[in-house]
C-alpha cells in the first residue's frame, strides 16, 4: 500500500516536469517553424511567408518593409506576368516599393492549375486577393490601403481581382494590354518578326489564319478574354496604368486608349494613364524595346535596371492615394507605335477542319497503294506526297512561332523564315504535280474508268481545295 502511494506521489512531479519540457519543446518547434524576419543590410526587412491562394494551393512569398518606418503603412501585392514567374523576377520593383515605405508582398506564381495550355485568370485573381488579405492582417499595415501591382498578364489579373473585391484599395499596371490575349500575342509576335526583318506576308499569316487556328483548336488558353468589361467595373478604384515607351509586347498606344476610354465610361475620376520614358515592356531600361540595359540576370537574360523615374512615379502615386489624395484622371501623350494590331479572325470550324480534310484527301492515295487497290500512277503519288508535306509545313511553320516564340522563324532568308520558303516551294510543287497528274490521267484514258475514281477523287478534291487554302494561309504569295 505504501509502495503504491509512494509511486503515485513521486509520479506527480515527474509528470509536471515532462509537461513543462514538452511545452518548451513545442514552443521551440513553433518558434523555428514561424516565419523569421531578417534585415538585409539595405534598410529593408524581409520575411518569408506562405499563404493559401485559389483552390487552397499553398503559395510562397516574401514580405518586404522599410526598417523602422512608422505605421500604419500602405501595402501592395505584386502580380507577375505570364510564365512560371518566380518572385526574383520582380525583386527590383519590390525593393523600390518597400524603400518608399510601402509594405510589399511578392510571391512565386502557381504552377498548379496554370500551364502552357491552361490559364484561368479568375484563379490567378484569387491568388492575388489572398495576398491582399495576408498584408491586411499584418501589424503595421493599413488594411484599408492595400492594393495590387500587375505586370503584363498581371495587367489582366489585377483589375479582375479589384473588380471582384472591395479589399483592393488601388491598382497599378505596367504593360497591361487592352486587347484579348490572342490578339495581344499576335501583335507581339509580328512586332518581333518585323524587327528580325520578316516581310509582311508571313506576318499577316501569323496574325491571321495561324492565330485563328490556335484559337479555334483551343491551343491558346484564354484566347478571347476581354479586359474591357472588367475595366468598366472599376468605378471607384484609383488606377495608375503605365506602359514602357518602347513596349514591344503589347500595343502601348492602343492599350492606353482602351484603358482610358473604358475607365472613363466607368466614371472613374482617378485613372492616370502614363508612359515610362526609356522603358521596355516591364518598365526597365532599354534602347529600343528589344534589349535591356543593366540590371540583374534572370534565367541567363538581363532584366534591365528600372528606367529613370519609373519607380518614383509608382511610389509617389501610391503614397498620394494612401494619404487620401488620389490624383485626378489624366492621360499623357502616347508615343508612336511601329505596327498597328489587327483583329484575329473569329473562331471557326473551317480553321482546323480545312487542313484536316486536305491531309485526309492527300493520304487516301498512298494508303490505298499500300493496300494494292488499283493501279499506282507515279504523278498522282507525287501529288499526294507533296500535298501532305505542303499542308504540314505550312501549318507547322506558322504555328511554331506561337508555340516556340518568334525565334522559331530563324533563319530569315529574303524576308521570310527559311522553313516558310520550303513550304512555299512545296505549294508550287503541289500545283505543278496536279497539272502533271491531270495530263497523265488524260493520256492514259483513265479519267473514264470508274475503278480508279474512288482512289483519285479524294486526292483530286484535295488538290483543288489546296489552292484557295494556300492563298488564305499566304503560302501561295
Amino acid at each position: 500500500m505504501h509502495a503504491v502511494l509512494l509511486s503515485a506521489t513521486s509520479a506527480s512531479p515527474i509528470r509536471a516536469v515532462l509537461a513543462v519540457l514538452s511545452g518548451a519543446l513545442a514552443g521551440a518547434i513553433l518558434l523555428l517553424a514561424a516565419p523569421v524576419a531578417y534585415a538585409g543590410g539595405d534598410g529593408l526587412v524581409r520575411q518569408e511567408v506562405t499563404f493559401r491562394g485559389g483552390g487552397g494551393l499553398v503559395l510562397h512569398g516574401t514580405v518586404l518593409s522599410k526598417d523602422g518606418a512608422p505605421g500604419p503603412k500602405p501595402g501592395i501585392v505584386l502580380v507577375g506576368g505570364s510564365g512560371s514567374g518566380p518572385r526574383e523576377e520582380y525583386r527590383q520593383e519590390a525593393e523600390a516599393f518597400a524603400r518608399a515605405g510601402i509594405t510589399t508582398l511578392v510571391y512565386d506564381k502557381r504552377t498548379v492549375g496554370y500551364s502552357l495550355l491552361h490559364r484561368d485568370f479568375r484563379l490567378l485573381a484569387d491568388d492575388a486577393l489572398a495576398g491582399v488579405r495576408l498584408l491586411q492582417s499584418r501589424t503595421g499595415v493599413n488594411p484599408r490601403q492595400v492594393g495590387l501591382w500587375g505586370f503584363s498578364e498581371g495587367g489582366w489579373v489585377a483589375p479582375l481581382a479589384a473588380a471582384r473585391s472591395t479589399d483592393v484599395a488601388f491598382v497599378v499596371t505596367i504593360g497591361g494590354s487592352g486587347y484579348d490575349p490572342l490578339r495581344t500575342q499576335a501583335w507581339n509576335l509580328t512586332t518581333h518578326l518585323h524587327h528580325q526583318g520578316v516581310d509582311g506576308p508571313f506576318r499577316r499569316t501569323v496574325a491571321g489564319p495561324a492565330a485563328q487556328f490556335m484559337g479555334s483548336t483551343g491551343l491558346f488558353p484564354s484566347a478571347g478574354y476581354d479586359p474591357v468589361p472588367v475595366l468598366e467595373r472599376l468605378r471607384r478604384t484609383p488606377v495608375l496604368a503605365l506602359w514602357g515607351e518602347h513596349d514591344t509586347q503589347v500595343p502601348p498606344q492602343e492599350s492606353a486608349r482602351i484603358f482610358r476610354e473604358a475607365l472613363a465610361r466607368a466614371g472613374n475620376r482617378h485613372a492616370v494613364i502614363g508612359f515610362v520614358v526609356g522603358g521596355a515592356h516591364n518598365g526597365h531600361r532599354t534602347s529600343d524595346g528589344f534589349d535591356r540595359i543593366g540590371g540583374p540576370l534572370f534565367h541567363g537574360k538581363k532584366l534591365g535596371e528600372l528606367a529613370p523615374r519609373y519607380a518614383q512615379t509608382m511610389t509617389s502615386w501610391v503614397q498620394a492615394v494612401a494619404a487620401g489624395l488620389p490624383p485626378a484622371s489624366s492621360a499623357a501623350p502616347a508615343p508612336g507605335q511601329a505596327l498597328a494590331s489587327t483583329p484575329v479572325p473569329g473562331h471557326a470550324w473551317y480553321a482546323w477542319l480545312a487542313p484536316a480534310l486536305l491531309l485526309l484527301g492527300f493520304a487516301v492515295y498512298p494508303v490505298s497503294a499500300l493496300l494494292r487497290r488499283g493501279p499506282v500512277l507515279r504523278p498522282v503519288r507525287w501529288l499526294a506526297g507533296l500535298g501532305l508535306l505542303a499542308v504540314v509545313a505550312t501549318v507547322a511553320c506558322s504555328i511554331a512561332v506561337f508555340v516556340a516564340g518568334n525565334g522559331a522563324a530563324a533563319p530569315v532568308v529574303w524576308g521570310r523564315p527559311a522553313l516558310w520558303l520550303v513550304a512555299q516551294g512545296l505549294a508550287v510543287a503541289v500545283v505543278m504535280s496536279a497539272c502533271v497528274s491531270a495530263v497523265a490521267l488524260w493520256r492514259r484514258r483513265l479519267t473514264s474508268s470508274w475503278v480508279v475514281w474512288p482512289r483519285l477523287a479524294p486526292v483530286g478534291l484535295a488538290a483543288v481545295g489546296f489552292v484557295p487554302w494556300a492563298v488564305w494561309w499566304g503560302v501561295a504569295s
